[in-house]
């Protein structure tokens, strides 16, 4: 004998209880998908309701670093001026590292700067606290200072560049930088913030043994006041 087919209403009822669901008020409980299918006869929460849900179920955002901070995709330097057996240079296991004077005490008397290794080298120099030797062999040596300023303009609302050959020269010798970094030339060097951070141009030198590019106005230093002081008669 075949099996009789099972009515629309006994069809509804299987359905009700695969989901798990029987009618109210007959001791059953609701199915598991109430609620969850907006415009379905399930659904249960307003879209406010679902909303906050879901914000609520997101995961919270990653503490990140600061990112009005000047190349945040370097590490900070964290503390500066370490003693040598903290430099990760010195070995710390050799006792002679111990004897070398910790950077803090040597520059404790020098002026001060916001950046760096927070020392102010050039007025360091134009005050007497230090008198770095010219020449080597020499000591009596006098350095050979160019006063030339060299004034680039820039296309961005920065104020333009003036770079100080004194500075430089009381410091450096003109084979230092000529021709090898910067040729001697008007008009024939290139230079851009791109390639001063990737140590380039300006970049051998400063962000290693000078001042960082994060000090823009020590370079961009062409102010209104500048201007109008060079066009006094």
């Amino acid at each position: 004998m075949a099996a009789a087919k099972p009515s629309e209403r006994s069809r509804g009822q299987a359905s009700r209880e695969a989901c798990g669901e029987t009618r109210p008020g007959r001791g059953g409980r609701a199915c598991p998908g109430a609620g969850r299918h907006p415009g379905s006869r399930h659904a249960g929460h307003s879209p406010e309701a679902t909303l906050a849900a879901a914000r609520a179920a997101a995961p919270s955002p990653t503490p990140s670093a600061e990112v009005n901070a000047f190349n945040r995709l370097l590490k900070p330097v964290g503390r500066f001026n370490r003693p040598a057996v903290e430099s990760g240079i010195h070995d710390p296991a050799n006792d002679m590292t111990l004897q070398l004077q910790p950077p803090s005490v040597a520059f404790a008397a020098m002026p001060k700067s916001m950046a760096g290794n927070h020392v102010d080298w050039v007025k360091s120099l134009d005050s007497k606290a230090i008198a770095p030797r010219w020449d080597r062999n020499d000591p009596a040596a006098a350095a050979v200072v160019m006063d030339l300023n060299i004034v680039r303009e820039v296309k961005g609302s920065m104020p333009d560049v003036v770079y100080p050959h004194k500075q430089h020269t009381e410091w450096l010798d003109c084979s230092n930088c000529h021709p090898k970094i910067f040729v001697p030339q008007k008009g024939a060097n290139q230079i851009s913030m791109a390639s001063i951070l990737l140590g380039q141009k300006c970049g051998v030198c400063h962000g290693k043994v000078a001042f960082p590019v994060s000090e823009c106005r020590l370079c961009h230093s062409k102010t209104e006041a500048v201007v109008a002081a060079e066009k006094k008669p």
